[in-house]
């Protein structure tokens, strides 16, 4: 039995960057949600500061749109191929997607990512052209880029008949005709709702509600989001929860929401179609069904992405711990950790020998940065080792993940980066000259290669090379690949850095420090010209004896210092290190603070503990 009522599901999907959360806004704005008076944030749909300051949705986000009549639930998805499971589960609560593409840049690697999705899922595309007012702006060919990815990608022939509309997000218009704006997002809206099926379901049959993603409240415990496929639910029923391994539990729901416009809004009931948060499911996971306690049928499991990369998370111990965080103790840690897999499903935290250390594994390097600097914000100290990528065995053949690597740079420097990947054992698949002093080159590459290739990557084409990547398969492993080739510049003493000392080191490589950082022994202040570490004091004073020269120091120029992101500090590691981050700082250090214990270390290694 269909379902006739005026209520459109809709995923919004894109490449990072072509501009989907900004669409979102517009069709807020202009749907009437916000009263006149009301400050609207840009990029509204981005809830945390992390999201703003990086231009990326990394939570999947629920908004309901009243517009002529009609309900239209919208579900902004993450970009980014670390957060791919969160894209693949919703495309299991919508009915259409809007492709968000950009006008000049065209189809990327995170399009065809989140595509691939949607028309496996045998969802109703509309194709949005964004950024139409953007200069070199060539959204004819833009389109034909999108057709041949929907040919390849093996749509149907209604999926590939899809409708176009023309946007510019940023300046709230749209249209049908690539050459001329309309004055709004009508066009688009009306798209919308001509286009997208209502949703199917028997409001009459027996419940079945599947989880899709999973919210946390310290009063309510975990929230479920997610469609009713059949039937309909109100404010404290009884019904049964089926877990993955096929149990049941009987339990009562709490409190139901509903979505209006970015709130959440407590209602008594809803039905078939509708897309409603649950509360006092107990431990609740996504993909796991809730239904009627009389007739406990499971939809389908969802299928959740495993991780590929793993680090170890470690319990600060340096000798300035304790002083710029506010949780600092392995209880702390563990209680943090633990909460974080409340809602994030693709990530593991396993227990190790040591209570001061856990290993968690993610997605990918952007899923754990991610995490690690929510925690440094929310106040607390840690240590991190180098990531590595998770190796599978079957039959006997180890695996291990490969990623699909395009890379976009200018014909002077194609060269030097296709070396740079050689060496990271990258075979390139595919080769575009767009005639315009710019190549497109597309790698499989495994994903253990790609740590610390950025800022290489950036160096090599001096930051004019753009890059992205998504994960492939995995593939029988390839040898060795070489690490970082430089070494690093460790600081003998503890003490604060003084412009005469980094002077002195100048000539030894590039530091990371500036006069006045305090340091301790064992740390990384810089890196070493050449391919073997070097201990340095870089707190080393002037002897002061004449008033000439004890005025030289304030004219003294130094060489700008490579101030490390958390990102590219991560990326530096090499498994001899850690990474300390605090709420105020992100240094490097040697796992070994002294030098005495470092170089029985390396003995060790050279002769395999013998």
């Amino acid at each position: 039995m269909s379902d006739t009522r005026n209520l459109r599901n809709i995923a919004i999907i894109a490449h990072v960057d072509h501009g989907k959360t900004t669409l979102v806004d517009q069709l807020l704005v202009q749907s009437g949600i916000f009263r006149e008076n009301e400050h609207v944030e840009e990029r509204v749909m981005d809830s945390n500061d992390l999201e703003r300051e990086r231009g990326i949705t990394i939570l999947a986000k629920n908004t309901a749109i009243e517009y002529g009549g009609y309900r239209i639930n919208i579900v902004d998805t993450p970009g980014h191929a670390d957060f791919g499971g969160e894209v693949e589960r919703i495309m299991k609560m919508v009915d259409g997607v809007l492709l968000v593409v950009d006008a000049f840049e065209g189809v990327m690697p995170q399009t065809k990512f989140v595509l691939r999705k949607a028309l496996e899922q045998n969802l109703v595309p509309i194709i949005v052209v964004n950024k139409v007012d953007r200069p070199n702006a060539r959204p004819e060919e833009v389109v034909d880029e999108v057709l041949d990815l929907f040919i390849e990608l093996g749509a149907n022939d209604d999926q590939i008949e899809f409708p176009v509309v023309y946007t510019s997000a940023i300046q709230g218009t749209s249209s049908t005709d690539p050459h001329q704006q309309g004055p709004d997002m009508k066009p688009l809206f009306e798209t919308i709702i001509s286009h997208i099926p209502a949703p199917q379901g028997e409001k009459d049959a027996p419940l079945q509600y599947q989880v899709t993603l999973l919210d946390y409240n310290e009063y309510i415990g975990r929230i479920a989001i997610g469609r009713i496929h059949r039937g309909h639910v109100k404010a404290g029923q009884q019904v049964a929860v089926i877990k993955r391994d096929g149990m049941i539990e009987r339990v009562r729901i709490s409190k139901l929401f509903g979505f209006r416009g970015l709130n959440r809004v407590e209602i008594e009931q809803a039905e078939a179609g509708d897309i409603v948060a649950l509360a006092g499911l107990g431990e609740i996971n996504v993909g796991e069904t809730v239904a009627d306690v009389e007739h406990p049928q499971a939809l389908p499991l969802l299928h959740i992405d495993e991780p590929t990369l793993q680090m170890t998370f470690l319990v600060n111990d340096s000798p300035f711990a304790g002083r710029e965080g506010k949780y600092v103790t392995s209880r702390k840690l563990r209680e943090r950790l633990l909460k974080e897999l409340e809602t994030d499903v693709s990530l593991r935290v396993e227990e190790t020998d040591s209570p001061d250390a856990f290993i968690v594994s993610g997605r990918g390097e952007l899923h754990l940065a991610i995490l690690i600097e929510t925690m440094r914000r929310e106040g607390y100290e840690l240590q991190v080792s180098k990531p590595e990528v998770i190796i599978k065995e079957e039959n006997g053949v180890k695996l291990e993940p490969y990623e699909h690597l395009v890379v976009d740079v200018p014909e002077e420097y194609m060269g030097p980066v296709m070396e740079r990947l050689g060496t990271r054992k990258a075979d390139m698949i595919n080769m575009v000259n767009s005639g315009s002093g710019h190549v497109r080159l597309e790698f499989l590459i495994p994903a253990r290669g790609l740590i610390g290739f950025r800022t290489e990557f950036l160096t090599e084409t001096r930051g004019y090379g753009i890059m992205n990547h998504s994960f492939d398969s995995y593939r029988p492993t390839k040898g060795d690949i070489q690490g970082r080739h430089q070494g690093v510049l460790i600081a003998s003493e503890t003490g604060t850095a003084t412009t005469y000392g980094i002077e002195a080191l100048e000539d030894r490589g590039v530091m990371f420090i500036t006069p006045g950082t305090e340091v301790y022994e064992g740390m990384i202040v810089g890196e070493h010209t050449r391919d073997h570490d070097l201990t340095v004091n870089p707190c080393k004073e002037k002897h002061i004896t004449n008033i000439r020269s004890a005025t030289k120091e304030e004219t003294t120029r130094l060489k700008a210092a490579r101030i490390l992101t958390l990102e590219q500090a991560l990326e530096y590691l090499n498994e001899d290190e850690y990474c300390e981050v605090t709420p105020l700082s992100i240094r490097l250090r040697k796992k070994y603070l002294k030098k005495s214990e470092r170089d029985r270390y390396v003995k060790q290694k050279q002769y395999g503990n013998k």
